[in-house]
């Protein structure tokens, strides 16, 4: 993948509780997750996010969590144990040159890249694999990390979410992002 991938140990503090004092997934996905949604988390770590999204889908939709470090979904898939949620999630080890989503084509209602496009080999790979899956009208919210992804970097995805057939509809508010929400048309 690209060249600063978070290491798997990260995972565990990036998924620690007090993480919510400055973002809570509760607050930023409520906007865009109903119930019985088919969802799409590239780069979930250990479920910061995955989690609070399992509740939202409800036991009728759907998660599918892309990581290309085996531990990272190994803690994800404990976490989602012990949260009773691990039915509503297919979590998967991605490779270096695929996501490995070709079976969600036009499946996807939501799909959500926080803090993850930077480290893939690049924002047209990843948009290109990211809009295939969307329904029509779908929605991506990027959120990428201020401190580690430069304006023009971030420019750069939005110009590559924009070959791909996304289009910048809104900026929401993340603590610590430089965010989109894009929708598919």
């Amino acid at each position: 993948m690209g060249k600063r991938i978070c290491p798997w140990w990260l995972g565990y503090l990036l998924a620690s509780p007090v993480r919510r004092l400055f973002q809570d997934p509760a607050s930023i996905v409520q906007p865009y997750v109903r119930q019985g949604m088919t969802v799409l988390e590239p780069g979930p770590g250990m479920g910061f996010f995955t989690l609070e999204l399992a509740r939202r889908v409800g036991p009728k939709g759907r998660i599918v969590a892309v990581d290309v470090q085996p531990r990272m979904i190994a803690g994800l898939k404990r976490r989602l144990a012990r949260a009773g949620l691990l039915e509503r999630v297919d979590a998967r080890v991605a490779t270096a040159d695929s996501l490995g989503l070709s079976d969600l084509s036009g499946k996807i209602d939501f799909a959500m890249a926080m803090a993850v496009v930077h480290e893939t080999p690049g924002p047209g790979w990843f948009f290109g694999q990211v809009a295939e899956t969307m329904k029509p009208g779908g929605i991506v919210l990027l959120a990428e990390p201020s401190g580690h992804v430069k304006d023009a970097d971030f420019k750069a995805e939005i110009d590559a979410a924009a070959g791909a057939g996304l289009v910048v509809i809104e900026h929401p508010a993340v603590r610590h992002s430089q965010t989109a929400l894009l929708k598919k048309n």
